[in-house]
């Protein structure tokens, strides 16, 4: 009497994630047929054929690549931080040398202009002063500040045609950040900044630096303003 053979009733398909699978938990498997590290072949849209190896060397040599293009980006960015971190640093010391609230508006808009190579910078703010400077935007900008810095302490961005006008008096090319300037629960208004990048002032910009100029300015602004 003959062996009768048992045929399961669905045989397991064989598909790319359960090869993936065996080869990812039996790594050992290259040990025991090594010629198939070199046997199979694989398209390459510039080299044509090559072997598995050879995609092997070819990945290994995209990843350094691609990490050495990263180091150089990152030091790049460190090397940026730091001249800025020195400029704001010299910029300090300068406004707390400033006799005036004129001289301090002098020294903003030359770091602004010169050395940030900006293009504008105006100061708004609520209240009377006896302030008079060319920085100085005359235009009532409360609803600004109402609808772009009520709970913000920064906007970054582009603004509409009018409050350009009612800002800088005209149009203006790229991209501003607007600085809302408080002290002692006190808000005194903002400056505005403008750069002819558009992409210069971007929402996801870091604030560290800004934070600390924008109390300092702050601060030694109403001193000054009192002193006027």
């Amino acid at each position: 009497m003959s062996e009768k053979k048992i045929v399961p009733e669905q045989a397991l398909a064989l598909t790319d994630e359960l090869i993936a699978d065996y080869l990812l938990d039996n790594p050992e498997f290259f040990n025991r047929a090594p010629h198939v590290l070199t046997a199979v072949r694989l398209a390459d849209p510039h080299r044509g054929t090559i072997s598995l190896v050879e995609r092997q060397q070819q990945q290994l040599r995209q990843k350094v690549q691609s990490l050495e293009e990263e180091i150089t980006q990152l030091m790049s960015v460190a090397n940026h931080n730091e001249r800025l971190f020195m400029l704001y640093s010299d910029l300090y010391l300068r406004l707390i040398d400033c006799d005036s609230a004129a001289e301090l508006l002098d020294c903003l808009h030359r770091a602004t202009t010169e050395l940030l190579s900006l293009s504008q910078l105006k100061l708004w703010l609520t209240g009377e002063f006896s302030l008079d400077h060319a920085s100085l935007s005359q235009n009532d900008c409360g609803g600004i500040l109402q609808n772009r810095l009520a709970d913000e302490d920064y906007y970054f961005g582009r603004l509409q045609q009018s409050e350009q006008q009612l800002i800088f008096s005209g149009p203006t090319q790229g991209s501003v950040v607007l600085i809302k300037l408080s002290h002692e629960q006190q808000t005194l208004g903002f400056l505005a900044i403008s750069s002819d990048d558009a992409e210069h002032f971007d929402p996801r910009m870091d604030t560290l630096l800004l934070g600390q100029f924008r109390k300092l300015v702050a601060k030694l602004l109403l001193q000054q303003l009192k002193q006027d």
